[in-house]
C-alpha cells in the first residue's frame, strides 16, 4: 500500500488537507435492485411501486423535496422499514426477509449518530466488534479508516472535543472501516455550514471512487446531487420522476416537475404546428422557430430555457430590462415580456460586446435544440 498522506496535519476541521490515496483492491460492492416497491403508513402511501436498478461501484443519489419518499426508500434498503410491497435485492440475494444487521450495509446518518463515551478509535472499532471481527485485526483496520478520512491524529480525542466536520469523518470512518457492500448516506452534510458542506462532500465522492464502494445517497440539495453523483433519481409524491446522469438531468428533463426543481428555468407558453419533417414552436404572434420533436404534435406546450439558454437576439420575444446583477463571469438579466411575465437570463461577460441597462427594450431568442418541450395538457416531454 502507498500513501501519499501530507506528513502535516491541519488544525480546525483537517478540510484543507489533500485526501489521502491508496493503491488498494477496492472494497467488495454489490448492484442493488428495486422492484415494484411499496411503502404504507395507514391510509398514506409514501412509495407507490418504484423501480431502480442501482449499478455495481455507482454513487447513485435519492433527490427530491421533503416528504417525497427518498428517506423512506433509503430506510427500506437497510432493513430499518417495513416493506408491504416489491422486492429489493443486493447481487442476486433477495433481502426483503433478511434483518438489518445481516444485509451488510454501512450507514452514515444526518445527526452522525456518534457514541458520545466513545472515543474516535472507540468509536470506529464499534462495528467490527460487533461483528466480532479477530481482536488482533481492529487497530490495523481502524487506524487505516482513520487515516482514510484524515483524522489519526485525532484517535484519543471525545466527539465533544471535535468540529461537525471532524464528527463527521468519524461516521465515515466508522462506516467504511466494516468493508460493506452497500454504503447508505441519509443527507450527511446537512447540518454543515455551507463551506464546510462544500469540502465534505468532495471528500465522500473521492472516497467512494477510491474504494469503489456501492453508494446510495439521500438528499435535498440540487447542487450536492449534481456535484457528487454518478446517477441521479429524482422524486415525487413517492413516484421516480426521471434517472440519469447530472448532465441529462439538467440538459434533457423529462418533465416540467424536473425542470423546475434542478437549477433555475424560464417556463413560457407556446403552440405548436407541424410543418414538414419539423415542428414550428411560436412564443405570442412571433414568427416561430423550427424545432425536431419526438413525434408529430399540434397544439398547446410549455417551453423550458434555462438562464443560459436564452439569449439577446435582433428577432425574438420582446421584452424590457427591469434588473441586473453583475456576477463576475456572467451577469444576470430579468427581463419583462410584454404580457408582464419576468425571465431570468445569464450572458458571460467574456461573450458581450456591452452591457444591457434597466428599462432597455430587448428581444430574447433561444436555441431549439437546447431548449425543452412539453405537452401543456399531460406533461409529456415532447423534444428531443
Amino acid at each position: 500500500m502507498t500513501d501519499y498522506l501530507a506528513k502535516n496535519t491541519a488544525g480546525g476541521d483537517g478540510c484543507l488537507l489533500p485526501l489521502v490515496c491508496y493503491q488498494e483492491e477496492n472494497i467488495l460492492s454489490n448492484s442493488v435492485t428495486i422492484r415494484d416497491a411499496v411503502k404504507k403508513y395507514g391510509d398514506f402511501t409514501a412509495l407507490k411501486g418504484v423501480s431502480l436498478d442501482i449499478k455495481e461501484g455507482e454513487f447513485f443519489t435519492l433527490l427530491g423535496p421533503s416528504g417525497c419518499g427518498k428517506t423512506t426508500l433509503l430506510r427500506m434498503i437497510a432493513g430499518f422499514n417495513s416493506i408491504e410491497g416489491g422486492e429489493f435485492c443486493i447481487g442476486d440475494q433477495r433481502i426483503n426477509d433478511i434483518p438489518a444487521h445481516k444485509r451488510d450495509i454501512g450507514m452514515v446518518f444526518q445527526n452522525y449518530a456518534i457514541f458520545p463515551h466513545l472515543s474516535v478509535e472507540e468509536n470506529v472499532a464499534y462495528g467490527l466488534k460487533a461483528r466480532k471481527v479477530p481482536k488482533s485485526e481492529i487497530p490495523g483496520r481502524v487506524e487505516k479508516a482513520l487515516k482514510q478520512v484524515q483524522i489519526e491524529h485525532l484517535a484519543k480525542r471525545m466527539p465533544n472535543e471535535l468540529s461537525g466536520g471532524q464528527q463527521q469523518r468519524v461516521a465515515l470512518a466508522r462506516a467504511f472501516v466494516i468493508e460493506p457492500n452497500i454504503l447508505l448516506m441519509d443527507e450527511p452534510l446537512s447540518n454543515l455550514d455551507a463551506k464546510l458542506r462544500v469540502q465534505m462532500r468532495g471528500v465522500i465522492k473521492k472516497l467512494q471512487r477510491q474504494l469503489g464502494i456501492t453508494t446510495i445517497y439521500v438528499t435535498h440539495d440540487q447542487q450536492e446531487a449534481l456535484a457528487i453523483s454518478d446517477r441521479i433519481a429524482i422524486m415525487r409524491e413517492g413516484v421516480i420522476m426521471q434517472v440519469g446522469t447530472p448532465r441529462e438531468i439538467y440538459a434533457k428533463p423529462q418533465n416540467p416537475f424536473v425542470a423546475g426543481f434542478i437549477g433555475v428555468s424560464n417556463f413560457l407558453d407556446c403552440t405548436v404546428r407541424t410543418a414538414a419533417d419539423d415542428a414550428i414552436v411560436s412564443i405570442y404572434d412571433e414568427p416561430g422557430l423550427p424545432m425536431k420533436l419526438r413525434k408529430a404534435y399540434s397544439g398547446s406546450a410549455l417551453l423550458s430555457a434555462r438562464p443560459e439558454q436564452l439569449f439577446f437576439a435582433e428577432h425574438g420575444m420582446p421584452g424590457t430590462v427591469r434588473f441586473y446583477t453583475f456576477l463576475g463571469d456572467f451577469i444576470q438579466y430579468e427581463i419583462e415580456l410584454k404580457d408582464g411575465q419576468m425571465l431570468q437570463i445569464n450572458e458571460y461577460t467574456k461573450d458581450m460586446p456591452m452591457q444591457h441597462e434597466i428599462g432597455e427594450k430587448v428581444r430574447i431568442s433561444f436555441n431549439p435544440a437546447a431548449v425543452s418541450l412539453y405537452s401543456k395538457e399531460t406533461g409529456e416531454v415532447l423534444s428531443l
